[in-house]
């Protein structure tokens, strides 16, 4: 077995790495001044079992090139599987038709994947799960919700009893109903909103009883920020004790750190490593991440023994 880190999240792959006690493989990964992406792999890879991490994060298109050449050296340097592990998986959110001649790009991306000469996808919370779909090789969708169960846990002492999980919106319900599942059967609320544009919505109304209550957003992507402010104020207006969020993917653009400062309804928002924080992120001090590191080695590790990976999800 082999591990072969990008560019986009390299402190990940080496935590990946020393979960499953080795090194990362030797590899130039590098970008022309033209913007054309060289890979030039500097290990006998042939016969190996490999595993490619990386997220296609910002610049979404440039980690794309290099996932997608990456697979095709080692298509050419005869690796004999190549598992690409990616634990943020870029264009999930234009998994349909979302109006009139728009594309459907979750899909030309997993077809890109796979004919790039990928064997099998390894990545964490898609945005819709359906996307598992869109490949035509064997796919695992693992999910962060112990990760943050356990952070749930730290955070109110064990003592649940006030505490009410939230689902930002309607579509998010059954990712927040596994939360409270977890977190001995709370109860649920969800955030009723009108989105009017790309990055901005309107919260209309919250559906399930927050008065009094300590309550946890939970949902897998977070960009400009607006979305979860809202819903963190309009949950406060009725009547909550505090809200904090955990939010999978903190893909956190532009100046989504310093409007995550000033909502004073937020307590806090814990993201997970699977994109690599900037500089602003990473100093926020109501931001903190735990890292899926352990989660994706054991996977790595259970995919190269032709084990069960399923059941890391119980």
């Amino acid at each position: 077995m082999k591990l072969i880190a990008g560019n986009s999240n390299r402190r990940l792959s080496e935590a990946i790495a020393h979960t499953l006690t080795t090194s990362l493989a030797v590899a130039d990964i590098k970008t022309f001044k033209d913007g054309e992406v060289f890979v030039e792999i500097q290990e006998n890879v042939r016969g190996e079992d490999v595993f490619v991490i990386q997220s296609t994060s910002h610049p979404a298109n440039d980690h794309l090139m290099e996932l997608l050449i990456t697979i095709d050296a080692l298509t050419r340097a005869s690796a004999s599987r190549i598992t690409a592990v990616i634990p943020y998986f870029g264009y999930a959110r234009q998994d349909r038709k979302a109006g009139p001649r728009t594309p459907i790009s979750a899909k030309l991306v997993a077809n890109l994947i796979t004919t790039a000469g990928a064997d099998r996808v390894l990545t964490l919370d898609l945005h819709a799960g359906q996307i598992q779909g869109f490949f035509d090789i064997p796919t695992d969708n693992l999910f962060a919700v112990k990760e943050f169960e356990r952070r749930a846990r730290e955070i109110f002492n064990h003592n649940l009893n006030d505490m009410t999980v939230v689902s930002p919106d309607v579509g998010g319900v059954v990712r927040a109903r596994a939360l409270s599942k977890r977190l001995d059967q709370r109860p649920l609320a969800i955030v009723d909103k009108r989105r009017e544009g790309p990055g901005q919505s309107e919260v209309m109304n919250i559906i399930g009883d927050v008065d009094g209550r300590h309550c946890f957003i939970f949902d897998d992507i977070i960009d400009s920020g607006g979305t979860l402010c809202n819903a963190a104020q309009a949950i406060m207006d009725k009547g909550a004790k505090s809200v904090s969020a955990c939010v999978t993917h903190g893909v956190l653009s532009d100046s989504a750190a310093a409007r995550i400062i000033k909502a004073d309804a937020l307590t806090r928002l814990i993201i997970t490593d699977s994109i690599e924080a900037p500089a602003d992120v990473a100093a926020c001090p109501k931001i903190e991440q735990v890292t899926i590191a352990p989660l994706f080695g054991e996977a790595i590790r259970r995919i190269a023994n032709e084990e069960s990976v399923s059941s890391l999800f119980d």
